[in-house]
């Protein structure tokens, strides 16, 4: 459904920086597990992730704007160890949570503010936790950050 309102600069430039931090945080968390393997916590919030590119896209096209292409192809860091990668996580998401405090100033559009808040919940409350536990753990644990365990649905 395409709105007749045209977002102000404001509003159209905190869009594409969250698309384009979804998209980095996609593309890193997914060279994580070309490098590393399937993973715990990355191939859990990778997908996340892609849920939460899908949601922006959704908002770029209920307001008519053109959706730009992932830049972050091979352009990412790169981690030889999943203690590294997930202290990197813990990172991103620090920065995540602080970028969406700044976005959401810039926005007034419930719809907006909505979908920027739950990308920031979804960032705060379950992928920072998810990347605080494996960075926590020692090198040669395990537990809940490693290979994906199968228990009858989702590890």
């Amino acid at each position: 459904m395409l709105e007749s309102i045209k977002l102000d600069e404001q509003e159209r430039q905190a869009l594409l920086a969250a698309l384009d931090d979804e998209y980095k945080s996609h593309t890193t968390y997914d060279q994580v597990i070309r490098d590393l393997g399937p993973v715990r916590p990355f191939i859990n919030i990778v997908e996340a992730e892609a849920r939460h590119i899908a949601a922006l896209v959704t908002l770029f096209e209920r307001y008519s704007l053109p959706v730009p292409p992932n830049p972050w192809s091979g352009k990412v860091a790169r981690y030889t160890s999943l203690q590294q990668a997930c202290e990197a996580g813990v990172a991103a998401e620090i920065a995540n949570g602080e970028m969406y405090e700044r976005l959401l100033t810039a926005a007034r559009r419930p719809d907006i503010l909505t979908v920027l808040r739950n990308l920031q919940e979804a960032s705060q409350q379950r992928h920072l936790p998810a990347f605080q536990r494996c960075a926590q753990r020692p090198a040669a644990g395990g537990g809940g950050c490693g290979a994906r365990r199968r228990r009858g649905g989702r590890g």
